[in-house]
């Protein structure tokens, strides 16, 4: 089963290697189908203390870390902090850079074929 992934921003960053961590979402009224804004907050483990209040982060769900903390910070402001996560978003990015260059090769082919 894939790990739930979310994005969020930093409120508190006052715990050693702890950092919370306020996730927004939008649901829909179920009668009057109106977008109400709910949020939950999150305690994130930050191994090497980078994050700072106001950055944006992307958590993950690890195994139980402590009581409350169930999610590990892998992305902040657009960089990769955990080596074990950017190895699978090598491979995905990888994976992606095949797929098109398949697709571009398909369409070549078919280009070919046609004239």
């Amino acid at each position: 089963m894939p790990r739930r992934v979310l994005t969020g921003r930093v409120t508190s960053d006052k715990m050693d290697k702890t950092v919370t961590v306020l996730v927004d979402r939008r649901i829909i009224h179920p009668l009057y189908k109106k977008f109400i804004r709910k949020s939950k907050k999150y305690a994130a483990h930050d191994e090497a203390n980078e994050c700072r209040e106001g950055d944006i982060v992307r958590i993950v769900e690890c195994p139980p870390i402590s009581k409350r903390k169930t999610w590990e910070v892998v992305w902040r402001n657009g960089h990769v902090l955990s080596t074990a996560h950017k190895e699978a978003i090598d491979a995905a990015a990888t994976q992606i850079a095949h797929a098109e260059a398949s697709g571009e090769a398909a369409a070549a082919a078919a280009e070919h074929q046609g004239a």
